[in-house]
């Protein structure tokens, strides 16, 4: 057996050790606690008396919560335990007040700096962990301590500092997931800190960029975890995240050496080895190669039996398991050191001259197998190669059928221009998809369906697959490719590619993960926020993302399918328009569309219905009907006992006439500090149903409108400006 075999063996060895010793070596003490919730407790760490080695290591288990949460108490503060490694000495952390901030307002500092003081028991890890500020005009540095005495945790007086700085002259110089000094940056932390304090300055009180970052921030955090995003700079409420940091624990503060002229408290046991690790004072035990489990606990570490895990010994070898490793043996006749990664058993010949036609025999058997053996593999991979040409060709039959010619055709007479779409091929999408796996669907639409994925890059995104595409409308297609590509809105949902050498187009979209502005109004779960804030802000937005389709695109889009169920919600319940399949682009010299009746029934223009005249207007009223669901709750149709239906709209608008609006509104919203501002987005959604469109307002205006709603409620934070595509 080669190299290849040999590290191959390796490989599988090394990953059934790590999973058995990971099981083994989670064990706690006999008797004592073994889980906190989901967090394994393994000893020397314990939740009650005789379970931990030391104080240090007592693990408060919370029951009130459900799971239970593990905490690490330490100078009157509790920390959330996230996980505990023997294997590095390592335990994951998070806590509250672990960012420190300094705000300024238009007279200056509007709140004193946040000092951020933070005491651990054991030290900050170096190496695992980043010194983290952020701000566009922002100096920030940490004051770090250790401890002189780890028994009364006495501290000494400053004996380092570290920090970074970070300016941008505006936020479009900032780049997202960048932390190199531009919005953002990050630098690494002495050794053997055990606790800290923030400090801030700045040079022009943030009055240059007061506007999208009033606060400087700074931050211990686990190294890999936060990535930096430039909406971090005007968020206000940033301060009360919490990140996870790494802490590195020993065993005492002697070193290996020391404590082994200690044998009654020296806490590695048999087969085990004491180690003394770089973070600081203290050692570390770990089972000796060829053995698993808990280092710290009698009898721990257990012999691993390689001959039943591994099975490294040829078919005729037999193998003897011993201490921490193993031998094989070849049997009566054969030599070799029987080994699957060595010589293996080879047989011993000893031939006559009797033997040799036998010999020559045998030679002539094995060279003519070879022969019929090289013959079949030259077939077979003949045969592969023609089937991967005829793939392939296949694949650009269908690329080029999908109009992909001429999709490569605009992207070179596009260079340095705005399009950001790209050609994905069919394979990344079905990795991406698990092969379109059932469980991976998201929704199923009129145009398609759509499934939740994660690209290679680690991005996880959304893959429509087209149900069927019109070869006569081809170049439209590719043309609404293009120009959906080039929409930059936070309230849009960003198109980022296409595969088109598959049966039907692929359509890949950003992931947004809170479901639909549909189950948010519509669906009995208590955990959605569905207050009047939030209901004012989400239609703000949405009329923001209409208002740049019709007015700010490079050219005007109509979207033709505005509902509740086609505007998606992020992890923040921010709303993202969604589902072009059936939008258009205009001239801009134009003012209408003339096409087959499109849409949703409850949704559509009354006037698009009867003269197949699709206006800017016709979005207004489908807009109208989404701020209507708002207000009341209810679905754009509703059932009146087992049988009768009627629009929402004709409902609404009775209502109004009857001055009955406060009984329809959502009983959610329908407090009376409230009611004037209920009546003005009514009165607006009543402009936007009117049944001529000449009498509308435009999206520009509605959006105007909701967004003066929203500020004098007190709701500060004004909608991004869309960047022209």
């Amino acid at each position: 057996m080669g190299f290849g075999g040999m590290f191959k063996e390796l490989a599988v060895f090394a990953v059934m050790v790590t999973i058995m010793a990971t099981s083994v070596a989670a064990q706690p003490k006999p008797g004592c606690q073994s889980h906190c919730g989901n967090i394994s407790i393994p000893y020397p760490f314990g939740t009650r008396n005789g379970c931990y080695i030391s104080n240090d290591f007592f693990i408060n288990c919370d029951t009130s919560f459900n799971p239970p949460k593990a905490f690490l108490s330490d100078s009157g503060s509790e920390f959330q335990v996230l996980n505990i490694s023997l294997d590095d000495g390592s335990l994951r952390i998070r806590y509250d007040s672990s960012i420190g901030y300094d705000c300024y307002n238009s007279s200056g500092r509007s709140s004193d700096p946040n000092s951020g003081l933070s005491i651990t028991i054991f030290t900050v890890s170096h190496t695992r962990n980043k010194f983290t500020a952020i701000g566009c005009d922002t100096i920030a540095y940490i004051d770090g301590f250790s401890a002189a005495d780890s028994s009364h945790r006495v501290f000494k007086k400053k004996n380092f500092s570290t920090g970074c700085l970070t300016f941008c002259g505006n936020v479009g110089d900032v780049i997202n997931g960048s932390c190199s000094g531009i919005g953002c940056c990050q630098t690494a932390i002495p050794r053997g800190m055990q606790a800290y304090f923030f400090n801030f300055t700045t040079l022009h009180s943030h009055s240059t960029v007061l506007r999208f970052n009033p606060c400087s921030y700074g931050f211990l955090v686990e190294d890999g975890v936060y990535t930096f995003s430039t909406s971090d700079l005007s968020n206000i409420d940033f301060n009360k995240r919490k990140y996870p940091l790494i802490l590195d624990w020993t065993i005492g503060d002697q070193t290996c050496e020391e404590a082994k002229m200690d044998p009654k408290n020296y806490a590695c046991k048999q087969n085990s080895a004491c180690i003394d690790p770089e973070s600081g004072p203290g050692y570390l035990c770990k089972c000796n190669d060829g053995f698993q489990g808990n280092p710290y606990l009698s009898n721990g570490c257990q012999d691993i039996d390689e001959c039943e895990t591994l099975k490294p010994c040829t078919k005729i070898g037999t193998c003897h398991n011993t201490p921490g490793s193993y031998n094989c043996s070849c049997p009566h006749g054969f030599k070799g050191d029987g080994r699957k990664n060595g010589t293996g058993c080879r047989r011993i010949f000893k031939p006559q001259n009797s033997e040799r036609f036998r010999i020559l025999a045998v030679a002539l058997d094995v060279g003519l197998s070879l022969g019929i053996l090289f013959l079949i593999v030259g077939v077979w991979w003949l045969y592969k190669i023609l089937q991967r040409r005829k793939y392939i060709k296949h694949k650009q039959k269908l690329f080029e059928r999908n109009g992909g010619l001429l999709f490569q055709k605009k992207m070179s007479s596009n260079e340095g221009g705005l399009v950001k779409a790209k050609l994905l091929s069919s394979k990344e999408l079905e990795i991406a998809t698990d092969q379109y796996n059932e469980n991976r669907i998201l929704g199923c639409g009129g145009q398609g369906m759509v499934y939740k994925g994660m690209l290679s890059d680690g991005r996880i995104v959304a893959v429509k697959k087209s149900k069927t595409v019109n070869e006569g409308y081809l170049e439209q297609f590719i043309n609404e490719i293009f120009i959906l590509s080039q929409i930059d809105h936070r309230n849009i949902v960003k198109l980022l590619g296409c595969c088109l050498e598959t049966e039907v187009p692929l359509l890949v979209y950003e992931f947004i993960p809170n479901g639909t502005l549909s189950h948010l109004i519509h669906d009995q779960n208590e955990e959605y926020p569905r207050s009047w804030d939030i209901r004012l802000r989400i239609a703000a937005e949405v009329a923001s993302a209409i208002s740049y389709l019709h007015s700010s695109a490079s050219i005007p889009i109509y979207h033709r399918d505005i509902k509740s169920s086609n505007i998606l919600l992020d992890e923040k319940f921010r709303a993202k328009v969604s589902d072009f399949g059936t939008s258009r682009s205009i001239g801009i010299d134009q003012t209408h569309l003339t096409t087959k009746v499109l849409g949703t029934f409850g949704y559509l223009d009354p006037e698009y219905f009867q003269s197949s005249h699709f206006t800017e207007k016709s979005d207004v009223y489908s807009f109208g009907v989404v701020i209507v669901e708002l207000l009341t709750g209810k679905e754009a149709i509703l059932t009146f006992g087992s049988q009768e239906k009627r629009g929402l709209v004709s409902y609404f608008l009775s209502s109004m006439e009857e001055n009955h609006l406060l009984d329809i509104v959502d009983v959610e919203i329908g407090k009376d500090s409230q009611k004037d501002e209920v009546v003005a987005v009514a009165e607006l959604a009543k402009r936007c149903l009117n049944l001529d469109g000449r009498y509308r307002p435009t999206m520009k205006e509605v959006a105007m409108e909701l967004e003066r709603f929203r500020t004098r409620q007190g709701d500060c934070i004004p909608i991004d400006q869309p960047k022209q595509a």
